[in-house]
């Protein structure tokens, strides 16, 4: 299977080509076929195919893996859906339009996307919906978000995975904003049940920590994963597209791929 990494010099799209390149995923069928960049003239020489023309990629490759910026992340949409080609897409801050033509384009082509490549953080979402629909709205939810500074989007997709994880298991809307408090300021007056806070926080060099809070009467609930190597998106990512051989269009997530 053909891999191509759309923006191959990014924080994880580099990865992603170290662990193709590596020969580990050799012998599991995934080969590294190219890459984008934005401007091929800051690429030295590579060891494989180089261009700051994605459709060229889709050309070539038979799955795509996309942790760009949502803007680039809309045109590779289009793409998939026009050269068919498999696209998984791990791109953070997507917008809700970037999300509704992934579920057009999925009509033509597997696409999986996820707010977090990760499989721990992928079971941490799990187990919140879980912790969720036992719960209920009594018990206050809270989400904390660490990141690095360099990170340019709050509150992070994978907080706002956990969110619609906690309405999904209560059985509410998930895709509604109107029980989410992304900032609490001045005189706000008493919580109101069923709503879910956030709480950002960027600095250093901290990769990621997601963090769900359930407050009862009595007692608290806290799920948490930290990620300590940028690697696992990487590896995440190529374990779906090792999943995406041989399936039928249609909208994917890693919790498909990992079946929970």
């Amino acid at each position: 299977m053909n891999i191509g990494v759309l923006g191959c010099t990014g924080r994880v799209g580099a990865l992603i080509v170290k662990e193709l390149l590596s020969g580990d995923w050799d012998a599991r069928g995934l080969t590294l076929v190219g890459g984008t960049v934005r401007d091929t003239r800051k690429v030295g020489a590579a060891e494989y195919f180089v261009t700051d023309k994605a459709e060229e990629l889709f050309e070539r490759a038979d799955v795509l893996i996309d942790f760009t910026l949502p803007e680039a992340t809309a045109d590779h949409i289009a793409l998939a859906a026009a050269h068919k080609k498999t696209l998984i897409i791990g791109t953070s801050g997507v917008r809700k339009e970037d999300e509704a033509a992934m579920v057009e384009a999925a009509k033509a082509t597997p696409i999986i996307y996820a707010a977090n490549m990760s499989v721990g953080v992928n079971l941490l979402i799990a187990l919140v919906e879980q912790a969720a629909a036992r719960l209920g709205p009594e018990w206050d939810a809270e989400i904390l978000d660490l990141h690095h500074k360099y990170k340019v989007d709050a509150p992070s997709g994978t907080s706002y995975a956990l969110a619609r994880a906690i309405l999904k298991g209560r059985g509410e809307d998930e895709t509604s904003d109107d029980k989410l408090v992304l900032a609490r300021e001045g005189h706000t007056g008493p919580r109101e049940q069923g709503t879910i806070g956030f709480s950002v926080q960027r600095g250093g060099d901290v990769i990621a920590e997601n963090s769900a809070l359930f407050f009862g009467q009595g007692e608290r609930l806290e799920i948490t994963h930290r990620a300590q190597d940028r690697a696992i998106f990487a590896k995440g990512a190529l374990r779906a597209a090792l999943w995406s051989a041989g399936k039928a269009p249609g909208l994917y997530s890693m919790r498909d791929v990992l079946g929970i």
